[in-house]
């Protein structure tokens, strides 16, 4: 009777740590998981940070204190066949924590955070899930996927490209008044002019004569267009909290079509009988034949990657050493504070090295542009040749 007493009385202690225990550990295995949650949280993202620097945005974005963002907002254009027209500044939203207008500037954080990532959009077709777009709402605030939205806004990408594109024509109308004074063909030049007109000659002298001959005259125009265009709106990215614009791959896109264009308009007949009639054994023409008409295609190609390419690396490089000294600071603040110095200075060499790829990649575009315009009337060169001899 006794022993199974003392049975008894072992079980239900045994019973009772059990359920403490469990408890407990269910419990602080509760609290863990609450833990890297918040952790993950309040963890730095950094692919977000890069694409958020480089890619675009409704505002001019320059840092932020004590939560309170330090930004120029940019006019809002939208459409929609219910509404019409709706014009207003992007603060209105404030920063996607309000609706205005029936509209709401929504993240991809609010719709995963709500389960919409897998839902489509009013197309029908592509998912809702994106990032830093502005949706029709309805009463709650949700995004109303029957609407369609026509974007028309004014975005920092368009925004610079304007300012880029003013500040080009100020500065070479700026020049071309100098000139009409007397200054520089009477007299030396001076101000700014005398730092373009070396740029100039170097152009004409390195790119537009040695590829084009006879016929340089008459493209340079474009030429210097293409680099100063391309060199003002490099340098002008550099500039922090401004936009990458060089980096965008609508924009080289853009130059790459017309300079693609400019080399059709310019093609003769022995192009093209080079293209469809290769100078290469009877054999081998239906294979060089392809060859040829894709390449056409992949010259502009070339001019678009190099300079997207290019340009947006170099970006993703200086916010990647910055980015690593606030990774370092989470990990341990002593070990932050003791490699931010290192990173900064890589940070600043790869700035400097970026100011030189500006320039280069200004005069490799337009080098290439040269050479292929100069490819597309290759063949007068050497009738020309023949003619004189």
């Amino acid at each position: 009777m006794v022993l199974r007493s003392s049975k008894s009385l072992l079980v239900a202690i045994c019973s009772f740590f059990s359920i403490v225990f469990s408890n407990s550990l269910l419990a602080q295995e509760a609290a863990a998981k609450d833990g890297e949650a918040k952790e993950k949280k309040e963890a730095i993202d950094p692919a977000k940070i890069i694409l958020e620097h480089v890619g675009d945005a409704h505002e001019f974005h320059f840092f932020t204190i004590n939560g309170h963002a330090i930004s120029i907002p940019l006019p809002v254009l939208l459409y929609t066949s219910g509404k019409g027209v709706s014009f207003f500044m992007f603060s209105e939203f404030k920063h996607g924590e309000e609706t205005y207008n029936g509209y709401r500037f929504i993240e991809a954080d609010f719709l995963k955070a709500h389960n919409l990532e897998n839902v489509k959009a009013a197309d029908g077709k592509t998912p809702l899930y994106t990032e830093h777009k502005i949706y029709a709402v309805d009463a709650n605030g949700m995004p109303d996927t029957s609407v369609k939205v026509y974007d028309f806004s004014l975005t920092r990408n368009v925004t610079q490209l304007f300012i880029s594109l003013i500040l080009l024509i100020w500065l070479m109308l700026g020049v071309a008044k100098q000139y009409k004074q007397g200054k520089g063909t009477t007299s030396a030049p001076t101000g700014f002019q005398n730092a373009v007109e070396p740029v100039i000659t170097f152009v004409r002298d390195e790119v537009a004569k040695p590829n084009l001959g006879k016929k340089y005259d008459n493209f340079m125009p474009y030429l210097l267009t293409v680099f100063f265009f391309i060199l003002i709106n490099n340098l002008v990215g550099m500039i922090p909290g401004t936009a990458n614009v060089s980096g965008n791959i609508a924009f080289t896109a853009m130059l790459g079509i017309i300079s693609f264009l400019v080399i059709l308009f310019n093609t003769t007949k022995h192009f093209w009988l080079h293209i469809f009639w290769p100078p290469v054994p009877g054999f081998v023409k239906p294979i060089m034949t392809p060859v040829e008409l894709l390449g056409i295609f992949t010259k502009p190609f070339a001019l678009i990657i190099r300079l997207f390419a290019n340009m947006l690396s170099g970006h993703i490089i200086i916010m990647s050493f910055i980015i690593l000294i606030f990774i370092f600071g989470a990990m341990n603040v002593a070990l932050g504070w003791g490699t931010s110095p290192f990173f900064v200075a890589l940070a600043c060499f790869i700035y400097l090295i970026e100011v030189l790829v500006a320039f280069i990649q200004a005069f490799i575009f337009t080098n290439l542009t040269a050479v292929f315009i100069g490819q597309a009337f290759e063949g007068e060169h050497h009738e020309e040749e023949a003619h004189h001899s």
